[in-house]
């Protein structure tokens, strides 16, 4: 069995997908699957169970992009000459349900209500009113799999922990431990502008009181290409405060897994911090914690009153770090 599926978004979407895809390969144990995302989002795949289980294939499309009728008509190309068995997709465009229909594969999976009935075998009620990982576990319904959505979880390769330890010990927090702090949001989202950053005075006032009660737990800050500047100001204004700039998801989610404490925004190492089942505090402006941290004592998001980033009291998210 040959099944594809449509999973446009960044790398937190793919990070929550993959509950989805452990319990497609675990009914289908026999089945060949196929994605096909952004490519900006391919590296996520690192730290897929199944992609190096060789039982996943992870093709790139850019969805986001201007794409004319040669870029869609190569996208329909791949899908019919690979024959696939069933389709499902995240995409909730109109055009997407044209496009499953085009391909003529059998089974036809994605959200009810999106595109014309006829577009879909197999339409899925939408609800998305619930964390975003079940919703998307909603359309195995389509395959006629009901169980409840599996917890986040991500696999970690062997270089990928030896580059950790060796950065805890460059960093000198190998024995210690230490807060990790990751404040930017990426690129696309300042690009479409969602308030997605905390504020560098604030993060300043957190670190500050962080290093006056807990001196010997060093505070680390993930930089990743659009942090530097929020980075280079923090560690300016905080002597003694690090920075950790991991080449790739599987060397970020392996940092985040040897942290004491994440402190972070909404944001794709929130997701990895959650599959790796460090204890998270996330900052929410814009967006719904609801919808993007699942419930559980391990995670605690704090919502802005507002909606807007700036306006989460640093006092308020210190209250939560020292359990007030």
């Amino acid at each position: 069995m040959r099944i594809l599926a449509l999973v446009p978004g960044g790398i937190g979407d793919q990070i929550l997908f993959f509950p989805t895809l452990d319990d497609l390969k675990r009914f289908y144990p026999n089945a060949q699957i196929d994605v096909i995302v952004e490519p900006r989002s391919k590296g996520a795949y690192r730290v897929c169970k199944l992609f190096h289980d060789k039982s996943l294939q992870v093709l790139p499309f850019d969805f986001k992009d201007r794409n004319g009728l040669a870029d869609w008509g190569n996208l329909l190309g791949i899908m019919r000459d690979r024959e696939y068995d069933a389709v499902l997709s995240l995409g909730q465009r109109p055009a997407i349900g044209l496009l499953l229909w085009l391909t003529g594969i059998p089974t036809r999976i994605g959200y009810a209500g999106t595109s014309p009935s006829f577009f879909l075998t197999n339409p899925v009620p939408l609800n998305p009113d619930q964390y975003a990982a079940s919703m998307y576990h909603d359309l195995l319904q389509g395959f006629g799999i009901t169980t409840p959505c599996p917890e986040l979880s991500v696999t970690l390769l062997k270089e990928d922990l030896r580059w950790a330890e060796e950065e805890q010990e460059r960093l000198g927090v190998k024995e210690s431990g230490y807060i990790l702090i990751h404040g930017g949001a990426s690129e696309l989202s300042q690009a479409k502008g969602l308030d997605k950053i905390y504020p560098a005075q604030n993060w300043q006032e957190i670190i500050t009181d962080l290093q006056e009660r807990q001196p010997q737990l060093p505070v680390v800050l993930v930089q990743g290409p659009s942090d530097r500047g929020l980075c280079d100001r923090l560690v300016r204004s905080c002597p003694g405060v690090k920075v950790t700039s991991p080449p790739d998801v599987g060397k970020l989610a392996a940092a985040i897994a040897a942290a004491n404490l994440m402190l972070c925004t909404d944001s794709a190492p929130m997701h990895l911090a959650v599959a790796v089942q460090t204890y998270t505090i996330a900052l929410f402006g814009p967006t719904d914690p609801a919808k993007l941290l699942p419930t559980g004592d391990r995670y605690i998001p704090i919502a802005s009153p507002t909606g807007n980033m700036a306006d989460i009291s640093p006092k308020t998210v210190l209250e939560k770090v020292w359990g007030g």
